[in-house]
């Protein structure tokens, strides 16, 4: 990798998704000689049968709205860092918090990841907008636990998204691997968000966007030498909007209570 900013993968999803397993396949069939990984495990996962696989796992916290990583994690020449985000927890905050850290810390995003638990999301509709809010911010959705979900709710699910044009890939996952990990972790971006990318601004204003004309001074339309004022201000995602009291106005269920012990 020729790149000197280590990319950053977040993966998103809930907990008990699949997701240690999926990264397993992706850091062996996606990353090439010479590459180096580095995996951020939230502190609030539970340990996994996988996690021997994925060789030596940091573990974060998430503080105040502050992602809380080791200072030395980047110390080793890391070429790759794969975040696996608290499945419990709104993934909102987290990809707010991982932002000001990729961009502190001289980072690069590479993509973003979300894992779906197909037998919960079909259980339980009200996740659905939980899902949602992971895939706006998605380059690529990652399909499990698919046994015994209708062919329908699948057809239907992935529809919902490409109905909307959303740019991001859907690829099923079987016995934990993907059928092409280089793909996954082309860095090329996919999402329909572009909250990691370069500002948007918006021009506000009376023939904002158009070349100006000299007026009369009739009160209404700018004087001979004058330009009519606009107003520039940057886009905001419509996940990070929030409330005067400083909730966010997009509301997301709580996965937790649908997750069990």
């Amino acid at each position: 990798m020729s790149s000197e900013k280590p990319l950053v993968y977040l993966i998103l999803g809930a907990a008990g998704s699949g997701r240690r397993e999926v990264l397993v396949d992706l850091i062996d069939g996606g990353l090439s000689e010479g590459d180096k990984a580095v995996v951020l495990l939230s502190n609030s996962e539970t340990a996994s049968e996988h996690d021997a696989k994925l060789g030596a796992v940091t573990r974060w916290k998430l503080t105040e709205g502050i992602a809380v990583v080791p200072d030395d994690v980047l110390a080793e020449g890391a070429t790759h860092v794969f975040i696996l985000t608290d499945g419990r927890s709104n993934p909102v905050d987290q990809v707010e918090a991982f932002k000001t850290w990729i961009e502190e810390n001289g980072c690069e995003i590479g993509r973003v990841i979300t894992v779906v638990n197909c037998h919960l999301a079909e259980q339980h509709k009200q996740l659905v907008a939980w899902y949602e809010a992971c895939i706006h911010f998605s380059d690529i959705v990652l399909l499990t636990r698919r046994d015994g979900v209708a062919n329908k709710w699948l057809s239907d699910f992935q529809n919902r998204f490409k109905d909307q044009f959303y740019p991001c890939l859907f690829e099923f996952v079987k016995g934990g691997r993907v059928k092409n990990p280089a793909l996954i972790l082309d860095p090329q971006p996919r999402r329909l968000s572009h909250y990691f990318d370069e500002p948007e601004w918006l021009v506000e204003g009376k023939d904002a966007g158009d070349d100006i004309e000299m007026g009369e001074g009739d009160g209404d339309e700018p004087s001979e030498g004058e330009e009519e004022e606009v107003e520039v201000t940057q886009a905001e995602d419509p996940y990070m909007e929030r409330l005067a009291g400083g909730h966010r106005v997009k509301v997301l269920p709580d996965i937790a209570k649908f997750l069990g012990s």
